[in-house]
């Protein structure tokens, strides 16, 4: 299998979803893209490692994208192995001392190839263990036994693969994976019967499949993409939140604001203003 080591780190310019990106500099944190046999099952694979000095914390939000993500983690986190669930609100966690984390962002698809476990029935963030879920604890530990994220991306590839022989996707998981890739192709891409029309499939089998892989409707995902848009554009050079606003279809000014701060908890233009030289945004 020929696949490349690294494919680039993880940067502000893109829809990563991480708040406060200043803080980016202090993490070695990179992408790595799965092979093409599994991209069904697998979004992407990434790895995060930090080594901050002595009473040095920093507490960091992700906007995560819509979607369940495991990680095998090590040094001062809260577990070896996680799952985080599909989040209502940023993502949210004290860093400090010396870590590395390797993440898994699955498709809508992929859980399903994994584990028997039901995203609806998911605490948001949730330690993975043999009690919670057996067969998922294995694969993370054969995954886990490998040192570096590359090679540890390159055995998610071979254990996925054989799996697949085991738990083919489902039309049903497809179509789910074909929903949020419509919706995240364009954040300014419309729910309910156009979604419907653009798939040639009915609104209630698309609320079934989003339901079933993601436990939630297609206007919450597509509420997601379009926050971690607005993140994303929040984050660089004289961003203008009423032009944000206007360019991804809010009904004005303060719709945006609504919606950032319920995830966020604090407005976007005191988001703005929190970020080294910058200031004297409104919102």
């Amino acid at each position: 299998m020929v696949r490349h080591p690294v494919d680039r780190p993880i940067d502000v310019t893109e829809r990563s979803g991480v708040l406060g990106p200043a803080n980016l500099p202090l993490f070695d944190a990179q992408w790595f893209t799965p092979a093409q046999s599994v991209r069904d099952v697998v979004d992407t694979y990434w790895s995060v490692e930090w080594n901050l000095p002595d009473g040095t914390d920093i507490d960091q939000q992700v906007l995560e994208f819509p979607a369940v993500t495991l990680s095998i983690e090590s040094g001062s986190v809260p577990a070896p192995f996680m799952l985080t669930n599909v989040q209502r609100r940023a993502w949210s966690r004290t860093i400090r001392g010396t870590g590395r984390v390797f993440g898994i962002r699955l498709r809508p698809a992929g859980l399903a190839v994994l584990s028997d476990l039901d995203p609806s029935n998911v605490e948001q963030e949730h330690p993975v263990t043999a009690e919670l879920d057996a067969a998922l604890t294995r694969h993370l530990t054969t995954i886990a036994a490998e040192t570096s994220p590359s090679d540890r991306a390159e055995r998610g590839d071979r254990l996925i693969e054989d799996l697949l022989q085991k738990h083919p996707i489902t039309e049903s998981r497809l179509l789910a994976n074909a929903v949020v890739d419509d919706l995240a192709e364009s954040v300014r891409s419309r729910t309910g019967p156009a979604l419907a029309h653009r798939l040639g499939v009915s609104e209630r089998a698309i609320q079934r499949a989003l339901k079933e892989t993601l436990g939630m409707g297609p206007k919450a995902i597509a509420r997601r993409i379009r926050l971690q848009e607005v993140v994303r554009r929040l984050s660089l050079p004289d961003a203008d939140v009423s032009a944000i606003a206007a360019a991804l279809d809010y009904t004005d000014q303060a719709h945006l604001i609504r919606d950032f701060k319920g995830v966020a908890g604090t407005t976007p233009g005191q988001y703005i203003r929190a970020m080294p030289s910058r200031g004297g945004a409104e919102g």
